[in-house]
């Protein structure tokens, strides 16, 4: 690890690390907003969104780690620790759902609930996004700016399937290990009847869509600021 980070530029190195301090502070609010709701509630009505905070910094952590040493490490150890990323991704833009738990409740104004909801979800969808920026700058290296693109389409449709199986039948991702039977028969009853299963493609395409615009939006604005005057 310290051997690919010293092979990094300096540039390389400085926007890592703003990147993380960036995020850092971001979720440092969620965190004291979601803290101070208990102080002042006095009741830890929204306090499971740490959980799912710390849930979506695991791809983060998976795909950093795989970016720094992505020019070393072998085949063999990128594919399953691939997988690994795969699987948790989806708890990252997960977080986006959980603005159905937001309604007026006694013991904190209705605002402050939206944003302490919203700076959640906003940190989830950043951490998905820097994610998946590291993984499809990965497979764009060994494969090409074409897969790398497919990949990244690929893999926000399959965690907008992920976040239908999370928010609807109450899967998490431990399940494919813990309860892989009935996510296996879920998933291929979903696959064989779509017909019968509407509202589980209508999330998948839709928000899978909605994703894959704002991760490409994200990535446009990115570059806007590195074309020459």
């Amino acid at each position: 690890m310290l051997m690919s980070i010293a092979n990094l530029s300096l540039p390389q190195i400085r926007h890592r690390l703003n990147l993380m301090l960036l995020l850092g502070a971001s979720l440092t609010l969620s965190v004291l907003l979601i803290t101070f709701r208990v102080f002042l509630a006095h009741e830890v009505l929204f306090a499971f969104l740490l959980w799912n905070l710390f849930l979506a910094i695991i791809p983060f952590g998976l795909s950093t780690m795989l970016g720094l040493t992505a020019g070393r490490v072998k085949a063999r150890v990128l594919l399953p620790v691939g997988a690994v990323w795969l699987l948790f991704f989806p708890n990252a833009p997960y977080i986006l759902t959980d603005l159905f738990h937001l309604e007026p409740r006694a013991g904190a104004p209705y605002w402050y609930d939206l944003a302490l909801i919203l700076s959640c979800a906003w940190n989830g969808l950043m951490l998905a996004y820097a994610s998946l920026t590291d993984m499809q700058a990965i497979v764009a290296r060994r494969l090409g700016w074409g897969a790398g693109w497919a990949f990244a389409t690929v893999a926000l449709l399959l965690s907008s399937f992920g976040i239908y199986l999370g928010r609807y039948l109450r899967f998490n991702s431990w399940d494919i290990l813990t309860n892989p039977l009935t996510l296996f028969y879920d998933i291929l009853n979903r696959i064989l009847h779509p017909s019968a299963h509407l509202g589980t493609w209508g999330v998948t395409l839709l928000y899978g869509a909605f994703l894959l615009l704002g991760y490409a939006t994200v990535r446009l604005l990115g570059r806007m600021g590195e074309e020459p005057a």
